[in-house]
């Protein structure tokens, strides 16, 4: 028997990491995540396309541009406020707060900017704006359930690779 190969209806299970344009490591999944090779929309597209036929083992590597990844960085996502404005959960680095339009659409903001004066909230990726290189290797492979195929994602999903 053949040893399986990535592709259309697989479930793919990766680890990977992802640097920065400095080549310096800004996130590493070493905990398997797992996507539906060809039908799953959480995964970017060159990269999928690169792990086409691949085995297990088999590691790729893809530089993604900024606008192939997570997008170029939007002022438009961006605000600061003078900090009285701001209630005081949300005045330190890291805190998260989500709106919501009119039409029902969320927005996670997280702080990404305090001092005395302002408070500065960003619903940008984190990684909007950068060059990426991702860092893949494939750790297991198998055929999807009818279920997964028809669902056209895995039943019990581990983690994204976005």
């Amino acid at each position: 028997m053949s040893e399986p190969r990535v592709g259309v209806n697989k479930v793919v299970s990766v680890t990977y990491s992802i640097l920065d344009d400095r080549q310096e490591v800004v996130e590493q999944i070493e905990v398997p995540v797992s996507y539906l090779h060809g039908r799953d929309r959480g995964l970017f597209e060159p990269i999928e396309r690169a792990l086409e036929g691949k085995m297990v083992g088999d590691e790729v590597t893809v530089n993604l541009s900024a606008k192939e990844g997570f997008g170029e960085w939007d002022p438009a996502k961006s605000f600061s406020d003078a900090i009285e404005n701001v209630p005081p959960d949300y005045r330190k680095l890291g805190a998260q707060a989500e709106f919501e339009n009119e039409k029902g659409e969320k927005l996670t903001m997280v702080v990404t900017h305090v001092d005395e004066g302002t408070v500065t909230l960003d619903g940008n990726h984190p990684f909007a704006g950068k060059d990426l290189t991702f860092h893949v290797t494939v750790s297991d492979i198998r055929d999807a359930t009818p279920e997964e195929v028809a669902a056209g994602d895995v039943q019990e999903r581990t983690g994204t690779l976005h």
